[in-house]
Order: C-alpha cells, then sequence, then structure tokens
C-alpha cells in the first residue's frame, strides 16, 4: 500500500510539474510557429525570378548564422539576468526580426532580420532546456523533455499549416507570423510567473573531480558516428526546411503543393520518433544508424532523379525521406551518450550543439549555389553526401574494436 501511495504520489508530482510548464510551452511553440511561417515564406519570396543568387546565398545562410551566435552568447546572459528576463528580451527580439519583414520588402535588409531571427530562436531554446534541466527532477526529466520536443515539433507542423491556410503568396503572410510572435510575448505575462527552480540541482552529482568540455576530436574518438550524424542533421534540417520551398518553385510546383512537401516532411519526423526511438533502444544503433544513412543516401537518388515524374510518387518519397533522416540525431545522440559518463554530458551537448550550428551555417549558402548552377535536383547531392558521412561512420563504429571504460577514461582525461 505504501508503494503504492508513493507512486501515486510521484504520478501527481509529475502532473503538476507538466501543468506548471504549460505556459512556457505556450511561449515557445507561438515563437517557433511564428519561425516556420517566416522560414517558408522567405524561401518563398526569395525563389521569385529576379532576385540575385548571391543575396539569396547570403540571406539563407544568415538564420544558421544568427542560431550560432546565440548558441554561443545565451549562457552567459542567462548566467547574468536569470532565465525569466533573459526569454522576455529575446521574444522582444524575435518581434522586432519578424515585424521587419512587415515593414519592407527590400531583400538585403532581410539579412538582418534572418540574422537576429536565428539568434533568437536558438536563444530561446537554450534558455528552455537549461531552465526543464534546472527544474526537473531524475524521475520526470524524460518526461518533461518529451513535453518540449513534441511542443517544437508540433510547432513547425503548426506553422506549415498557418501558411498553407493564409496562402503562399497572401501579402498578409509576413503581418500573420509577426503577430504569432507577438503572442508569443503575450502569453509569457499572461501565464505568470515561472515557478520557482528548486536551490539546489535537483539531481545530485555523483561525479568526481571538475566537469570538463569535450572536444570534437575527444568526442569523436569516442563515438565517431555521433559526430558526423549530429553535423549531418544540422544540413538536413536546415537544408530540407529552407531550400524545398525554391526547389518546388524551381521544378515547377504551385506554391501550394511546395508547402504540401515541407508539410509532409514535418509529418513524417514527428509520426517516426517513436517508433525509432523504441527500435533504438532494443537494437544495436550503429546497425540503425547505418540502415538510416544508407535508406537516406537511397532516397536522396531517388528524389534527384524521379522528382519531376511525378507529384504523387514526390510526396512519397518525400515522407520517406523525413521519416528517415529527420530521425538520425536522436539515435545518435541517444549512441553518444552510452559512450560518455554521465557528468560529461552537458558539455558534450555543448560542443554536439555547435556542431549542429556549423552544420546549419555552412551549407545553405552551398545547396543554393549548386542549385543555381546545376539545377534544383542538385539540393539532394548535398543532404546525399551527408548520408554518406553517415553510412561510412556507422561502419567505421561497427568494424573498429568497442570502446571499454579504460579508454573512455583515458579520452575524458586528455581533455
Amino acid at each position: 500500500m505504501r508503494s503504492i501511495a508513493q507512486s501515486a504520489m510521484r504520478l501527481w508530482q509529475n502532473a503538476e510539474r507538466s501543468r506548471a510548464l504549460l505556459p512556457i510551452m505556450a511561449g515557445i511553440c507561438l515563437a517557433c510557429i511564428g519561425s516556420a511561417m517566416l522560414t517558408t515564406a522567405v524561401s518563398l519570396h526569395l525563389g521569385k525570378p529576379g532576385i540575385s543568387p548571391d543575396v539569396i546565398q547570403i540571406v539563407l545562410t544568415a538564420y544558421p548564422v544568427g542560431f550560432f551566435v546565440g548558441c554561443l552568447v545565451t549562457r552567459p546572459a542567462v548566467a547574468h539576468y536569470g532565465h525569466e528576463r533573459t526569454f522576455v528580451v529575446i521574444l522582444v527580439l524575435a518581434l522586432l526580426a519578424a515585424a521587419g519583414f512587415v515593414f519592407t520588402d527590400f531583400v538585403p535588409s532581410w539579412i538582418c532580420f534572418r540574422l537576429l531571427g536565428g539568434m533568437s530562436m536558438a536563444s530561446l531554446f537554450v534558455v528552455c532546456e537549461s531552465w526543464i534541466n534546472l527544474y526537473a527532477e531524475r524521475h520526470n526529466r524524460g518526461a518533461l523533455f518529451s513535453l518540449y520536443m513534441l511542443t517544437t515539433a508540433i510547432a513547425v507542423l503548426l506553422g506549415q499549416l498557418l501558411v498553407a491556410l493564409v496562402g503562399p503568396q497572401s501579402p498578409h503572410l509576413f503581418p500573420v507570423a509577426a503577430a504569432t510572435v507577438l503572442l508569443a510575448l503575450v502569453s509569457k505575462f499572461v501565464g505568470g510567473r515561472w515557478p520557482a527552480l528548486p536551490a539546489s540541482p535537483a539531481e545530485p552529482d555523483h561525479a568526481v573531480g571538475p566537469v570538463k568540455r569535450l572536444g570534437p576530436l575527444a568526442l569523436f574518438r569516442l563515438a565517431p558516428v555521433t559526430v558526423v550524424a549530429i553535423f549531418q542533421g544540422g544540413i538536413t534540417n536546415m537544408n530540407i526546411f529552407v531550400l524545398t520551398p525554391i526547389y518546388g518553385t524551381q521544378i515547377g510546383l504551385s506554391a501550394a503543393t511546395t508547402v504540401g512537401l515541407v508539410t509532409t516532411i514535418s509529418i513524417a519526423g514527428m509520426l517516426a520518433q517513436t517508433p525509432v526511438g523504441w527500435l533504438s533502444d532494443r537494437f544495436e544503433r550503429r546497425l540503425i544508424l547505418l540502415a538510416q544513412g544508407l535508406l537516406s543516401v537511397t532516397l536522396c537518388a531517388a528524389i534527384a532523379w524521379l522528382g519531376n515524374s511525378s507529384e504523387p510518387l514526390l510526396f512519397v518519397l518525400f515522407f520517406l525521406y523525413g521519416a528517415t533522416a529527420l530521425t538520425i540525431y536522436p539515435v545518435a545522440m541517444a549512441f553518444g551518450a552510452s559512450q560518455l559518463h554521465s557528468r560529461h554530458m552537458v558539455g558534450a551537448s555543448g560542443t554536439l550543439l555547435l556542431l549542429y550550428s556549423i552544420g546549419n551555417v555552412a551549407t545553405p549558402g552551398v545547396s543554393a549555389g549548386l542549385m543555381a548552377h546545376m539545377g534544383a535536383p542538385a539540393m539532394f547531392l548535398l543532404l546525399g553526401g551527408g548520408a554518406v558521412l553517415v553510412t561510412l561512420a556507422a561502419c567505421y563504429n561497427l568494424l573498429r574494436r568497442p570502446v571499454c571504460g579504460p579508454i573512455v577514461q583515458a579520452v575524458e582525461d586528455r581533455v
């Protein structure tokens, strides 16, 4: 009876903590919806004739550059000003970035707006994730982070659906996106103050010695496929959402069909997360990553060769690609966590986030340039190349000797 009562109390506490997060989740959801709308709307506008390819590359690269900067500057801001005040300031900056598109259609000025928008979204993610990590306890951290991840996935999907509802060519698309970000700021004040953080960390640290930050080389020695797959995640997630509208325009699809492709990818990635996660907990993750890499390469080749032949086939191929490529990241993270001591995961996650951001920054402009010189299917040369790297890294991880405890400790001691 006592154990039943303790279980019931824990369930009640988890429900209360999840309910306390709702105002935060509402804010991040609305901000992500606005950001997703702006990403698609900007890409649709850049796909119109008469815009210089050089300008397109700079505008597309501005968002991931801003995202990279946001990853670097947010944690010091949180340490100095606290989570809530930093969150409000970031939402104000996001609103200013979104409002810029409403007041001017001068494309070069969009570089600044996208830079500020990327920085704001990265900062929002850092603030929310670090706050949840401090607020959660050991027994409910997974559930709370699952709620957070589900919220962001639904927000991206709703952003695409809202683009279709407003109209891909509607002059009201940018104002609606800005209004959504404004609602995110309003929700912060309507929802009241965030619940108080515990005075001490919710999860005690039993590690011995200082927590060190693992660099990319140290992480690569421990889990090569994780490092490569995280970089591939940055390539895929940025390119597939930013460049698909341009791809659709260049192969002659209507704006509504192009938005449908982006929505299809979002739905596929969201639906596949749970079954792929279930498989990764029951089978060798390196084999799953190998299969995902091979399937992604095959689908990229199929889209490049058959994309113009049939719209229904294109939707099927995009759905399969989204379900495959957008689930590589969590499997790689799970495998990387299994190779590291828990006390190094926070430092390692910072390094992996930077690698992800580098993939964001380095590739959209390259991909847009390839599309300008070689045609729309060249988009999938870059995406297929990332999948090839994941496949090779998975093979290397499978063929080399397993990393044992002493080797792990030796690698950690070098950093």
